[in-house]
């Protein structure tokens, strides 16, 4: 099985189901329903076509397992994407919030010498703007060491590594707080009721914000302290 024996939405759902993966949560039906907006009878039907393709394994009832085929397909998708939204970043001067749409359309066109291409000029690099890791070449990809800013220690100071939600509107009110990767946080306290997370954006004095718990949960960081657990 080669890509070029794939239709575009063929791709959307291995990517999309890869990213459920990626991301610790269970790769089912409605799963793949919501993120990529279809119903579950679509999910259903395709899923039987990518298991007769032998790039899935599913059982009807039971969870969706991306096969090893499936992973490379999956993995050259979400490099062509993350590749693209670095360039469009860094090139193109579009903003953190804008790249995602665009990679997107983008990504199941784009052979595989313009894809080096862009690798080569941007540097091969490890990561796209939001954090994300970039699959390498040979479809490895880098480890790191991350944890969520809602599980930090109180007093414990970190610096933004990813954010693992491209909604436009989630990244752009981040970008608004200087919540990007590469910021430097501290982690304040969480309010007793509503989850409510308090948070330094910068070093020294910096700026104080409050967010939802389900937003710290999508920012990745690097503590600069062994001790990160969180007493809650």
């Amino acid at each position: 099985m080669i890509r070029k024996d794939l239709t575009p939405a063929m791709e959307d759902y291995l990517k999309g189901a890869y990213l459920l993966r990626e991301r610790g949560e269970d790769i089912t039906v409605l799963a793949l329903a919501e993120a990529l907006k279809v119903t579950p009878p679509s999910v259903t039907g395709m899923v039987k076509r990518l298991a007769g393709l032998g790039l899935i394994e599913h059982t009807p009832y039971r969870l969706i397992e991306l096969t090893p085929a499936g992973t490379a397909v999956a993995l050259e998708i979400v490099r062509h994407h993350r590749l693209l939204e670095l360039y469009l970043a860094e090139f193109l001067g579009m903003a953190w919030d804008e790249v995602h749409s665009e990679a997107d359309r983008l990504e199941h066109h784009i052979s595989e010498d313009l894809e080096e291409r862009i690798a080569e000029r941007l540097g091969q690099p490890a990561i796209d703007p939001h954090g994300d890791p970039i699959p390498a070449r040979d479809l490895t990809l880098p480890e790191r060491d991350l944890v969520r800013l809602s599980a930090l220690r109180p007093g414990v100071q970190a610096t933004i590594a990813r954010v693992s939600n491209q909604e436009p509107g989630l990244l752009h009110y981040l970008g608004t707080l200087g919540m990007v990767p590469g910021a430097v946080v501290t982690f304040v306290e969480v309010a007793p009721y509503g989850n409510v997370v308090t948070v330094k954006v910068g070093a020294g004095k910096g700026a104080v914000h409050s967010i939802a718990g389900e937003v710290a949960s999508r920012v990745l960081t690097m503590p600069t302290s062994d001790e990160v657990a969180a007493p809650h």
